[in-house]
């Protein structure tokens, strides 16, 4: 991938969530580690009503976490 690639899909939300909330992505990442197992919404949830984030941006880390735990095993 060249260096002028365009991040898309979810972790393009990454910089302005680590901006807005002053928290690294591994945090937010780490976080829902904690909560593995829930449906997507209820962890979408979670991040909104515990820890204020939007719904874009909660969406977003829930839909990376997903997806990159499908790949990585526990």
């Amino acid at each position: 991938m060249s260096e002028d690639a365009k991040v898309q899909g979810p972790a393009s939300y990454f910089p302005s969530i680590e901006k807005k909330y002053g928290q690294p992505i591994t945090y937010w990442l780490n976080l829902l580690q904690t909560v593995n197992g829930k449906k997507h919404m209820e962890m979408v949830n979670l991040l909104k009503a515990e820890h204020g984030l939007g719904h874009g941006h909660a969406n977003a880390l829930v839909a990376y976490y997903l997806d990159t735990a499908k790949i990585v095993p526990n």
